[in-house]
């Protein structure tokens, strides 16, 4: 197995159990009490870790951003991370909050000031979205933290990718690479997870993994599949909270059932088309065999009138071999029910 990093004390493994990523971001909308009833919830269903939104806002947007709406809110995306930020003493003590239950902290900051206090904090890796995935400067300065970086690429093409990982190879960081599509819920038509296989071959050697904006486990478990690393989706504790990023949230028991295909789908790849041992209990009984189906004389010749296949498949002759029995004769006399064997058989 190989350890491309490590986030604290959870790693990112080459094989295993994918790591899970579940987003609370804003979904607390600015309230440190539901912030941590959602690290609870997560506690619950057994995540490794937690990430969260930094967001500094006047170090983020100029005011040009009062102008502007995000496709799934009906205020200013100001307006927004200025109602939903928590404060930096708020947050510290959410990150304490998340650490206190053996949980890492993960955050996304959205601008230089913002990396700085997740940097004071302490941190243990960063998280890039994708509006920043081509914002170099800022990317730069996270690199030059020297921390592990799992970097978004929504929204930008491979030659921007390329770009970005340009900027992580020449800082010496650690980093993986997650595939998205910028739409809050997005279309199962349009996750493209070719995209993230495309990515793959393109950066050998990187763990690359799905951030994934639908509205069920879907998408991240067909990524799984087609071998990514790390898997990603926003967070509630309760599906009924009032936020644009609740609708394509999961809940406690979906961040659970997702874990859970974390840990079971890689144990499922590979392996080929053959018989495998811990099958025998069921071949045994599953299977059919050569059985005498009325009584043969000694001499008497084997026919479609006096032999059939039967289970168990515990007899000699298995059922695959019945046209070869066909014309041979009896060597002695052979009851009714009675499983045929070879040695009992002439010519």
């Amino acid at each position: 197995m190989r350890t491309f990093f490590e986030i604290g004390d959870v790693p990112v493994t080459d094989v295993g159990d994918v790591l899970v990523i579940p987003e609370v971001g804003i979904n607390h909308n600015g309230c440190l009490a539901v912030a941590k009833e959602m690290v609870d919830a997560a506690y619950r269903a057994g995540a490794k870790l937690v990430k969260h939104q930094t967001h500094v806002v006047d170090d983020e947007m100029s005011a040009a951003a009062r102008k502007v709406k995000p496709g799934n809110a009906d205020m200013s995306i100001y307006d927004i991370m200025s109602a939903c930020a928590l404060s930096e003493e708020d947050e510290y003590e959410l990150m304490v909050y998340v650490e206190s239950l053996g949980m890492e902290f993960l955050s996304t900051p959205f601008s230089r000031a913002a990396a700085d206090r997740l940097e004071h904090f302490g941190i243990k890796a960063y998280k890039v979205g994708s509006g920043e995935m081509n914002n170099l400067p800022l990317l730069a300065h996270i690199a030059s933290f020297g921390k592990p970086m799992i970097v978004s690429t929504g929204m930008n093409g491979l030659k921007r990718v390329c770009k970005a990982v340009k900027v992580l190879e020449d800082y010496k960081v650690p980093f993986a690479l997650l595939h998205t599509t910028n739409l809050y819920p997005t279309d199962p038509s349009l996750v493209r997870l070719g995209a993230m296989q495309e990515m793959m071959g393109v950066f050998p050697g990187v763990p690359v993994g799905l951030s994934d904006h639908t509205l069920t486990n879907a998408a991240c478990t067909a990524a799984i599949a087609l071998g990514a690393r790390i898997v990603e989706r926003h967070f509630t504790d309760r599906m009924d909270r009032e936020g644009p990023d609740i609708v394509c949230s999961m809940d406690e028991t979906a961040l659970g059932e997702l874990l859970a295909a974390a840990h079971d789908v890689p144990l499922m790849l590979g392996g080929c088309k053959d018989e495998i041992a811990n099958e025998q209990v069921t071949r045994d009984f599953a299977f059919a065999s050569v059985v005498a189906i009325k009584g043969i004389m000694a001499g008497e010749r084997l026919t479609v009138n006096n032999i059939w296949v039967k289970r168990p498949g515990t007899g000699d002759i298995p059922a695959e071999y019945y046209d070869e029995v066909l014309g041979k004769t009896a060597g002695r006399d052979i009851v009714e029910g009675e499983q045929i064997a070879w040695d009992i058989l002439e010519g």
